[in-house]
């Protein structure tokens, strides 16, 4: 008995500062996962022969796995361990990051990245749970805000690290640079941390609520990544993977609202605070990550942007809120978080609309410094919605409360992914027809560049990339505008929300 308090005594000096050295960067690659691949896109479909709309894919599938594995999370750490969970999990992300830079083809990355997606799932709750399982009681501040940190961080530095290593080298180097760090971290985290393992218990698993959450989820996302190629439900095969999705995802709600124990708890939902605030999350998170995605597509197809400037424009948005968010962690934790998470929402809103005024004629600096004001919005809308969400649940459910807050943050980014960018291509198409009847009706234009000794196909050659290029700036600025609405309507819905009945500590929905 005496050994086994011993074994569980936290880490010190050296070792605590390896340990959580160690944890951070299992988090901090995982979220990095969810980013570096947005400003890479282009050249991951041009160097695979596909189009950027399947280029997407490469963010959907990586998301929606993550989002399936996380609320696992739980079950395979009491089943197994959540130190050996961990563990293999990393060393896994390691391997599966060295096969994705292998890739030779879409469909080969694309499964890689599912793999890669189910491993770095449980690397986000579990890196928290240890940080704190080996950090002295009184140093869990410490503990919460360097994963937090990480948190905040990683998706600045996701376009910036793809950015650079798709110009300086070539887009596997975004994956193979994460495995040297994983497999080696993972190594050195078991030596360091087998200790802290806890006993394993025989749990049984929700085998028919796991299987509804895939089949729905996947069929979901396969129908929105596929629509736009198929011509949606003029298509039998959109029609049948909309209606598995239906029924997968009715199944899904009746089994486990009456299952024991349920793979996803969604009990929670009777919480009017959770309700609300969960629906807030998928239309706020859902509009942030589809800008993110849309913006660096649009700098380097369009506005003739390299990958590593184009990373540089969109981590923008990230740089105040690092700064910012211990403040108004802070701060939520003294007054009703309500009116932060309106004002948060509103501004990244405001912005969008703003954004939705661009033209081709623009520098870098006026395409990025209204990025850089829309990321005050950030740590306003995402921290005191954790205080919300959790504090309106009860203790016993807060993991529960968590693990969908997750899921559904996740699932938001990969739907609002595929939808933005089926949007934009049929966005681009629409206002091309309409502009090409408008466009050099007395040829004038094509004689001028004639005079000037251009031939007549080069002639047409540059009317047609100048009717293309202005027809996607439209079609960018109308999306903008949508997504701006989007932000407006989910500032309002907080106030459904009632103000939570007892305080969160910040970075508790992790």
């Amino acid at each position: 008995m005496m050994q086994q308090e011993v074994s569980h005594q936290p880490l010190r000096g050296g070792q605590l500062a390896l340990g959580a050295a160690m944890l951070a960067m299992a988090n901090f690659l995982a979220i990095l996962d969810t980013t570096i691949a947005n400003v890479s896109v282009s050249n991951i479909a041009g160097s695979l022969g596909t189009s950027t709309s399947q280029g997407t894919y490469v963010i959907t599938s990586y998301a929606v796995a993550e989002a399936i594995s996380v609320p696992l999370t739980g079950w395979l750490a009491g089943r197994f361990g959540a130190i050996r969970v961990f563990v293999t999990c990393f060393i896994l992300f390691g391997l599966f990051s060295l096969l994705c830079g292998m890739a030779s083809s879409m469909n080969m990355l694309v499964l890689f990245r599912v793999f890669l997606g189910l491993c770095g799932g449980p690397l986000m709750p579990l890196s928290q749970t240890l940080m704190l399982r080996i950090f002295p009681k009184e140093k869990s501040h410490a503990a919460i805000g360097l994963w937090s940190m990480t948190t905040l961080v990683a998706p600045i530095m996701g376009p910036i690290l793809g950015g650079i290593l798709c110009d300086q080298y070539s887009w596997p180097y975004i994956f193979y640079v994460k495995a040297p760090f994983a497999l080696l971290a993972g190594v050195m985290c078991w030596q360091l941390l087998r200790r802290f393992e806890m006993p394993t218990l025989k749990l049984a698993i929700d085998k028919v609520g796991l299987g509804l959450l895939i089949i729905w989820v996947a069929a979901l996302q396969i129908m929105l990544d596929e629509g736009k190629d198929h011509d949606w439900f003029a298509s039998t095969r959109i029609v049948t993977l909309g209606i598995i999705a239906v029924i997968g995802f009715v199944s899904f709600l009746i089994w486990e609202l009456t299952e024991r124990n349920p793979v996803v708890d969604l009990r929670v939902f009777r919480h009017a605070g959770f309700r609300c605030s969960m629906l807030t999350l998928s239309l706020g998170f859902g509009a942030f990550f589809g800008i993110t995605v849309l913006t660096p597509l649009w700098l380097q197809i369009y506005m003739g942007y390299t990958a590593t400037i184009a990373g540089y424009s969109t981590a923008m948005m990230g740089v105040l809120a690092v700064f910012l968010a211990p403040m108004i962690a802070n701060l939520a934790t003294r007054i009703d978080p309500r009116p932060l998470v309106f004002i948060g929402v509103l501004w990244l809103g405001c912005w969008t609309l703003y954004r939705s005024q661009a033209n081709m004629d623009m520098t870098f600096w006026q395409v990025s410094l209204p990025m850089l004001f829309q990321g005050i919005g950030m740590p306003l809308f995402f921290v005191p919605l954790t205080a919300i969400a959790l504090g309106c649940v009860l203790p016993r459910e807060m993991d529960s409360a968590a693990g969908l807050m997750n899921f559904i943050r996740t699932l938001s980014g990969a739907i609002a992914t595929s939808m933005v960018n089926t949007g934009w291509e049929r966005e681009t198409r629409y206002v091309r027809a309409e502009l090409a009847g408008l466009t050099d009706r007395g040829s004038e234009a094509t004689a001028a560049m004639q005079q000037a000794g251009a031939g007549m196909a080069q002639a047409r050659g540059t009317l047609d990339w100048l009717l293309q290029g202005q027809s996607v700036m439209v079609a960018t600025n109308t999306l903008f505008m949508w997504i701006g609405v989007l932000f407006i309507v989910a500032a309002f819905v907080i106030w459904l929300a009632p103000r939570p009945s007892r305080q969160v500590a910040a970075g508790a929905a992790h």
